[in-house]
């Protein structure tokens, strides 16, 4: 198994012809991985350092899958008195269509799109991503980089995996003995050979022309990566 290079095999979830109910599996397994890993508190500390002081915020999720994100977003938010609007985008409609069968609250904005195409009425506050820039090439996240810097008013932050050797068997193990999904299974260590290195990331930025920004390794083997805009 070579770590030193990032994989390009995509992920059985990219496919468009995945049913809804193994979808839907999928994404309650993701929310658990998240919840008992840390993934939700690396998103929460994120947006703890974007939100600053405000009492009422726009966050918006690209590749949002389930909202579980979201969700807990709006659940810290709530803590916070803090009210927020919620935006998650999601080019498969299936995981749009999921996310929308467990949210039922108007402060939240479901949307089937590429994210890419997306056209705010307003821009939101705070833009991000967790578990989905792993899913592009880095010539497409050159894009994604700088979309999310001029789509966000105040900034944006990103939540992806450290492509390691312990992470890779870690997560191979413990799907291959609690999963249920072959999904999750297949994607959850391929996933890891998928993510980056932390001077893979310096690289990134720094061919996307976005020089002010925040780098933390998180565990367990996560990327907190927070960019502020310069006229926030």
């Amino acid at each position: 198994m070579n770590f030193s290079v990032r994989s390009h095999q995509k992920e059985l979830l990219d496919k468009d012809d995945i049913p809804f109910d193994l979808i839907r599996q999928n994404m309650h397994e993701l929310n658990v991985i998240n919840t008992y890993l840390g993934g939700h508190a690396i998103t929460l500390n994120g947006l703890k350092k974007l939100v600053g002081h405000k009492k009422e915020i726009a966050v918006c999720e690209i590749g949002c899958g389930g909202g579980d994100n979201l969700l807990a977003i709006k659940k810290w938010c709530d803590k916070k008195n803090i009210n927020a609007h919620l935006i998650g985008i999601d080019i498969n409609n299936n995981c749009i269509e999921y996310a929308k069968s467990k949210i039922k609250n108007k402060n939240f904005s479901l949307i089937s799109s590429d994210y890419s195409t997306y056209k705010f009425s307003e821009k939101p506050d705070i833009i991000f991503s967790s578990l989905f820039c792993h899913h592009f090439t880095n010539e497409e996240l050159f894009s994604m980089l700088r979309w999310m810097q001029t789509n966000s008013s105040v900034g944006f932050f990103i939540n992806d995996l450290h492509r390691n050797v312990l992470a890779y068997y870690s997560i191979k193990w413990i799907t291959k003995i609690f999963s249920k999904s072959y999904l999750v299974k297949n994607d959850a260590p391929l996933s890891v050979l998928r993510g980056f290195k932390r001077e893979e990331w310096k690289l990134l930025f720094q061919q996307s022309n976005i020089n002010t920004y925040s780098l933390q390794w998180k565990w367990a083997f996560r990327w907190l990566i927070v960019a502020p805009n310069k006229n926030a």
